[in-house]
């Protein structure tokens, strides 16, 4: 049997530092810029099967540092390894041309799971 893969929930809040923009010669587009950078670089791991992702700005306006988040991203991930490699992207993407990095701007956290389906012991009835 080969293994499942963690279904992992990113899970991604937009801070006030976004909102104070622009600032220190970075503007929202920088950041924007930078998200979508970190995005494809999510997709691009080994080991990531991007299933879908969801902005919720339209509903949710101003900073978000927990439930309800601003944006989300589901995958099928290969391992624990690869998830924290996906967060690190938020370390690692720089924005603009200085120094900042997007943690400045967003956060992440990953929920992992596995795809809802009925377990292997658990017997249903005829």
């Amino acid at each position: 049997m080969s293994a499942q893969p963690l279904r992992v929930l990113f899970c991604i809040g937009i801070n006030q530092n976004f909102f104070d923009l622009p600032a220190d010669g970075i503007t929202p587009g920088h950041v924007w810029q930078a998200f979508v950078s970190m995005m494809d670089g999510i997709k691009a791991l080994p080991g990531v099967d991007f299933i879908g992702d969801i902005d919720d700005d339209s509903h949710l306006v101003g900073p978000s540092d927990g439930w309800p988040w601003t944006a989300y991203i589901l995958a099928d991930v290969d391992t624990q390894e690869t998830v924290k490699d996906a967060c690190n992207l938020f370390r690692t993407t720089p924005v603009g041309d200085g120094g900042a990095k997007l943690w400045r701007f967003a956060k992440v956290e990953a929920r992992i799971g596995r795809a809802l389906t009925v377990r292997e012991d658990v017997e249903l009835p005829d």
